[in-house]
């Protein structure tokens, strides 16, 4: 069956299917949706969790091998199938195909495809998942989703809010779940519980500050490498996560990629602008970072991102926040 993220709580507390597909490239949802299932499999039993990631060299034997394995340390168990692409190709799929076709009850399968797109989603091995458990896509909000679930998130905090709150946030957030959680969250510390009003919220975001991980990627778009560096050294300093600079970098650089592609096809920009949802009021900051990197540096920048992910799971040596920060001074004019 299909699962909406916002049913998925409910759906957990109802009874648990023996695999779960999550997919999309929402992050806050996916990272959400898999921590929800993770949590839901714990109380039900499944004390032991196995990891199996299909980047490299992976061998599908392993699923079946996983899945018929006895433990020594508890009844039941998570088996984690991580698909980074989102394409497990020929092999994958039969693999897939066949644990569904004999599910062991001591065992749940959760499969995480944050890069699988909507056309892999009608593959056999994804209609078999769909058949006998769930599959949960978590995509980008629309902006009046957004501002809807931003009303409830921050009614869900004590928060009270009035006429246009929920669209200024939206707005800020940009579309991303994640800066919107941040914002909610800087709320909390900034406002007390009660009415808030959008003279309220505009004094409380003019004295935050403004080191976010959106700041970093509006400083590298308007070319401003100092600032980039010190918003990349308050980063962390407050503990955020490397992997969320890299995918904010990389979403930034796919977005600029794919525009350069179409101005040097002389193709209009608006498709990729209503593709990737950027505010108008960003199209002017992205049209002059576009005149300053060409083509050939956006995908050796790309290429780092690929490194730098690498070497924040431990298969590649190397500092990833030194990394991040060759990449963001690459993307604001800087030598890579």
């Amino acid at each position: 069956m299909a699962i909406r993220f916002n049913e998925l709580g409910s759906k957990l507390k109802a009874g648990l299917a023996p695999v779960y597909l999550i997919c999309g490239d929402e992050p806050y949802q996916f990272g959400e949706a898999a921590r929800l299932v993770r949590e839901a499999a714990r109380c039900a039993g499944f004390d032991e969790r196995e990891i199996l990631d299909t980047e490299g060299q992976f061998q599908w034997g392993a699923l079946a091998a996983a899945a018929d394995a006895m433990s020594l340390f508890s009844s039941r168990r998570l088996i984690e199938l991580r698909v980074s692409n989102g394409k497990v190709g020929k092999e994958g799929s039969e693999a897939i195909r066949a644990y569904c076709e004999r599910p062991c009850p001591d065992n749940l399968l959760l499969i995480l495809a944050p890069g699988m797109d909507r056309k892999e989603l009608q593959s056999a091995w994804a209609k078999r998942v769909e058949s006998i458990g769930a599959v949960i896509q978590v995509w980008p909000l629309k902006e009046r989703e957004l501002e809807d679930w931003l009303a409830q998130r921050l009614q869900s905090v004590g928060f009270q809010p009035g006429a246009g709150v929920a669209a200024l946030l939206a707005e800020r957030s940009e579309g991303n779940l994640l800066a919107a959680v941040q914002e909610v969250e800087k709320l909390r510390l900034l406002h007390e519980p009660g009415p808030l009003e959008l003279d309220d919220l505009l004094g409380n975001l003019a004295d935050s500050a403004r080191f976010d991980l959106f700041a970093l990627t509006d400083a590298a778009l308007n070319g401003d490498r100092a600032r980039v560096q010190r918003v990349l050294s308050v980063l962390r300093a407050e503990g955020t996560a490397d992997v969320l600079v890299l995918w904010v970098l990389a979403r930034e650089l796919r977005m600029l990629a794919e525009a350069a592609g179409a101005v040097a096809a002389r193709a209009s920009l608006d498709a990729v602008y209503s593709r990737h949802r950027v505010p108008r009021m960003r199209q002017e900051t992205i049209g002059r970072a576009l005149r300053r990197l060409s083509p050939g540096r956006l995908r050796e920048l790309l290429s780092q991102c690929a490194s730098v992910d690498r070497a924040i799971k431990g298969v590649e040596p190397g500092d990833p926040w030194h990394r991040l920060a060759v990449i963001a001074d690459g993307m604001s004019g800087g030598a890579v």
